[in-house]
């Protein structure tokens, strides 16, 4: 029972922290972007599903590395070829600072940021054709943070490929919605420490 109050104290403790607390040196970042997702809702209606699963270190207050995977089905419309989209790349965050000159911070419990990639990417449509190369993006986006440890992230980003396969470059606007989870080393490593005892 000590064990179990003793956890709990601990996790109140951390619910307390700053949107500051999270993008800390040390911590880590694990989240994913729903890309896109749409069903057609007439007969003979296609669908695009999108999700980007991402990790990420922070090496220094406000900057993080790591890398992410893409992964896209979709079809125009149900007598269409289905097309794979796919990539793998490493990703970089920087945080922009409320006290830093142009940011605003419009929300107490979120933080602006910058994010770009840079990886290997590349389609495969049923016809036949295909094309892998380098993908790249770079955008805005803003994090709010519902508990201390989960922000819901808006991100607009230019998202380009530029292949070698039937396609050269093609590039489009995105606008990614999805979610983050921040995991504070030194906190986790004192919660199992805790309980083991």
């Amino acid at each position: 029972m000590k064990k179990l109050i003793l956890s709990g104290i601990l996790a109140v403790a951390g619910l307390a922290t700053t949107a500051n607390a999270q993008i800390q040196q040390g911590n880590w970042l694990v989240g994913s972007s729903l890309l896109s997702s749409n069903f057609g809702l007439n007969t003979g209606g296609g669908y695009n599903i999108a999700i980007q699963p991402k990790g990420a270190y922070f090496i220094k207050d406000n900057v993080a590395v790591g890398g992410y995977v893409n992964l896209a089905i979709s079809k125009v419309t149900n007598g269409s070829p289905t097309r794979f989209d796919y990539a793998v790349g490493g990703l970089g965050r920087y945080y922009l600072s409320p006290g830093e000159k142009g940011v605003d911070n419009l929300l107490n419990h979120g933080r602006w940021f910058l994010e770009g990639n840079v990886g290997i990417g590349g389609s495969s449509v049923e016809s036949g054709n295909s094309t892998t190369g380098l993908d790249f993006g770079v955008g805005p986006g803003y994090s709010y943070f519902i508990t201390p440890n989960i922000g819901i992230e808006g991100l607009v980003k230019y998202q380009g490929q530029a292949g070698f396969g039937n396609e050269g470059l093609n590039s489009n606007i995105t606008f990614n919605v999805g979610f983050s989870i921040y995991l504070p080393t030194s906190k986790a490593k004192q919660v199992a420490r805790d309980v083991s005892q």
